[in-house]
């Protein structure tokens, strides 16, 4: 059997940063990605990553401006050391190679985003996770880390003594199904944007690294924490950066009046993520849309600057919508984006189940609490990437391989034998179902009888699913039968958020429920933990208490931007 020290699932940000720090102490580290590393979402983040590297900023502010960001749900002990440790690690990576825009003293340029009491965005154009992504995987081809490309997760292992023990792989290449043991495993494997219909995620985004801690005795946190991004296109949900707000960009409605002043006076279009998502909802449903969309305009910000800073946005507007954004402004919609929920952990990125570790968006620290601060999560991917995959290479060198419990590898190929011999419907059409479903009833905001359909549905898709049917019989890239297996996954996590929406009974973030429309501190200022009840067959929850510094600018208040 093939065994390492650490195995990280996930070649994004988090899983690259990981596997560098497992490379820098001397262990034996691998990374199973289901894609080519340089493919994974990181990639797609555009707007830019922060840290108080400006003497005129602070650690400190930028901890406040999270924590206040969270809606004081955010872990406090997590957010202040991931914003204490942001500028030296971006520093790091300028040093590693990032091309990082700069300003014409040859400093690394900032742009202003949302929430946030200072410019302190860093960026490089409109591609800056892509740019950080290649200086990683620069640096894992120089260490020769071992990656399993286009390799899929099918099963996490625990052992009897409730330990993780390893992965079970299918290999998409081949159709070949073995197992992998570890003595410690660390998912960095991403959000499950695809869990809704509309979005602004890869195809690959379906949260299989969650699904699967989930079912293997983990808990998850905060799932019905879903970030709706303001401006996703309209026709595709493809991201425009929160950049372009940040060089200028105006939200108008379709009478061209900007609108966010009613909403946040003091600052407007770079309010929170969550405050502009639910303004521009608003606007829609009470008919200041067109076509279920508003309008953000940058023709004043003129065709230099645009093609300078946001080349990329303006050739995304041309391609899918139409739409030079020099001339006319471009129409966009809240679109879901980001999973502030994950697999619970400490701020080390240890979960409570021996030997996993999680990081970035497949793991809820929680530094971002109910609502993420745009340019925090590339933070967060690095950051954690480097605290986790340290940490948990010294657990590595203290432990023995652990027993892995071989029959799992029989169990998996059983599992994808019966898929291919269902006469049910197909994966597609279950998950369209599903994530219209989702976005309608769990969507900017919610309503008690719609998030209780929601729950209602899971055990009908559930019963659909034990007949899904798979039509490719083959072995080689079967992209039906993974499709399948990630829909699996899904329903896990939708039930995950639906009932976690349904049971937290108030608004906090990127929750808003319309019968429980203010927060409530004294009964909610806690985490949502969810386990797999293997008895019941369905997920159950119970509540942990947040973790505070005591610190009195930390106490919670009314936020307003």
């Amino acid at each position: 059997m093939r065994k390492h020290d650490l195995v990280i699932v996930g070649a994004g940000l988090s899983g690259m940063r990981a596997a560098l720090e497992g490379a820098r102490a001397g262990i034996d580290v691998a990374i199973i990605s289901k894609i080519h590393p340089l493919r994974s979402h990181s990639c797609a983040a555009q707007g830019g990553v922060n840290a108080a590297i400006d003497p005129r900023d602070s650690r400190e502010s930028h901890t406040f401006d999270t924590v206040k960001g969270a809606d004081y749900i955010g872990d406090e002990d997590a957010i202040q050391l991931m914003c204490h440790e942001a500028p030296e690690v971006i520093l790091e990576m300028d040093r590693m190679g990032t091309p990082f825009s700069r300003l014409e003293d040859g400093s690394i340029a900032q742009r202003p985003f949302g929430g946030a009491n200072f410019d302190r965005t860093c960026y490089a154009a409109d591609r800056t996770g892509q740019v950080m992504l290649h200086t990683l995987w620069e640096q894992l081809v120089k260490a020769q880390v071992k990656v399993y490309e286009e390799c899929a997760i099918l099963r996490l292992v625990a052992n009897k003594e409730g330990r993780a023990a390893g992965v079970v792989v299918y290999d998409i290449k081949t159709g070949e199904v073995f197992p992998v043991g570890g003595k410690g495993i660390l998912i960095a494997s991403g959000g499950y944007g695809r869990v809704y219909h509309s979005n602004t995620n890869a195809t690959t985004n379906t949260g299989d690294g969650m699904a699967l801690a989930l079912r293997a005795g983990a808990p998850l946190a905060d799932m019905e924490f879903v970030q709706f991004h303001p401006t996703g296109l309209l026709t595709t949900g493809v991201l425009v950066t929160e950049g372009a707000r940040g060089e200028g960009g105006y939200l108008i409605n379709i009478h061209g009046e900007r609108f966010m002043g009613k909403y946040a006076p003091k600052k407007w279009e770079l309010a929170s993520r969550d405050v502009v998502a639910r303004a521009e909802q608003t606007e829609i449903i009470e008919g200041r849309g067109e076509n279920g969309a508003i309008f953000l305009d940058l023709r004043h910000l003129g065709a230099e600057k645009i093609l300078e800073r946001l080349p990329q946005i303006r050739q995304l507007a041309m391609d899918l919508e139409g739409v030079d954004p020099i001339y006319k402004p471009i129409p966009v919609r809240p679109t879901v984006h980001y999973s502030m929920g994950g697999i619970r952990t400490d701020k080390w990125g240890a979960s409570p189940m021996p030997g996993l570790f999680a990081a970035g968006e497949a793991a809820c620290v929680s530094v971002h609490g109910a609502n993420r601060l745009g340019g925090n999560s590339l933070l967060d991917t690095v950051v954690f990437g480097k605290i986790t995959g340290k940490y948990a290479s010294q657990f590595v060198k203290n432990e023995p391989h652990p027993d892995f419990p071989e029959e799992t590898v029989a169990e998996v190929k059983a599992q994808i034998q019966t898929l291919k011999q269902g006469k049910g419907q197909r994966a597609p059409a279950l998950h369209t179902q599903m994530s219209q479903a989702m976005n309608m009833h769990c969507g900017v905001f919610r309503t008690p009888e719609g998030m209780q359909q929601m729950v209602d549905l899971i055990p009908e898709l559930r019963r659909e699913y034990a007949q899904v049917s798979v039509q490719d019989q083959s072995n080689i890239f079967n992209i039906d039968l993974l499709r399948t297996l990630e829909m699996g996954n899904m329903l896990d996590l939708a039930e995950c958020i639906a009932k976690g929406a349904l049971a937290r009974q108030e608004s906090r973030g990127a929750q808003s429920r319309t019968d429980f429309p203010e927060r409530d501190d004294q009964n909610w200022r806690k985490h949502t933990i969810t386990h797999w009840d293997s008895h019941k067959g369905e997920v159950v929850l119970s509540y942990e208490p947040v973790r505070t510094l005591g610190l009195p600018e930390f106490e919670p208040k009314a936020r307003s931007y």
